[in-house]
């Protein structure tokens, strides 16, 4: 599904600067990814160019392939040539993604949140959203508006809208992580469970490594150093 080599991330503040550094990724159609990390390490960057919403500052190579069988999208020529277009569709198209927060609509009802992918996509009614709704645990909160909602049925929700387009790919921020440590881990064991159901690659950054590896992820390596002098620290991340 991804092949990227020699994919570089630099931000710069202050007279500090970060960088990602990428170089050899890559991850099949279907599997199951953790990055666990704490806070800083990179997570969010890495997640925010598989998703195509971020541009790398140098990319040696970043190839997706959404669909057994299908040609390769080079990303990278996408970037040069600016064609946002393009990856908007793709990434309307092709992925789902879970927020921390949940990121849900607070003037939309859950059955509106979860439904707005597929009016996006102009998809008719398969039964999938009824489905997901049940499996959730949220279908009698349907009419609801968000703030109506605890924390956990709301990150519920969101997990629906993700899936509800059936993405070739999820992509997930700590999706639990303003969760107890129960219900983190009850959620995040029906979010694998779904994806899996639905042949759905996902790939999610985490620092609760404990209920993580009891659900079998691959992880993907990653190591932190900080210059001495304190202005630039790198990620290097491979897998």
């Amino acid at each position: 599904m991804y092949h990227l080599r020699d994919v570089i991330k630099t931000r710069e503040a202050e007279g500090t600067a970060f960088r990602l550094r990428v170089p050899s990724l890559q991850i099949a159609l279907g599997e199951k990814i953790a990055l666990i990390g704490e806070s800083g390490c990179g997570k969010s960057t890495l997640l925010d160019m598989l998703s195509m919403v971020l541009r790398p500052t140098e990319i040696g190579s970043f190839r997706f392939r959404p669909e057994q069988g299908a040609e390769p999208v080079d990303i990278t020529k996408m970037w040069h040539k600016r064609r946002l277009n393009q990856l908007g569709d793709l990434r309307r198209q092709r992925i789902g993604y879970v927020m921390q927060t949940g990121g849900l609509l607070p003037y939309l009802t859950v059955r509106e949140n979860i439904n707005l992918s597929r009016r996006l996509l102009d998809m008719s009614d398969d039964g999938l959203v009824e489905e997901l709704t049940k499996d959730l645990g949220i279908r009698q909160h349907l009419d609801k508006l968000p703030h109506k909602l605890s924390v956990g049925e709301r990150q519920r929700v969101a997990i629906g809208r993700a899936l509800a387009h059936r993405p070739s790919i999820v992509i997930a921020d700590e999706p639990t992580a303003s969760l107890d440590p129960i219900a983190a881990e009850r959620i995040m064991s029906l979010f694998i469970e779904l994806v899996d159901e639905l042949h759905i690659t996902v790939i999610l950054a985490s620092h609760a490594w404990r209920h993580i590896n009891r659900l079998g992820l691959r992880h993907l390596e990653h190591h932190t150093e900080r210059k001495e002098d304190g202005s630039m620290t790198e990620t290097v991340v491979s897998g």
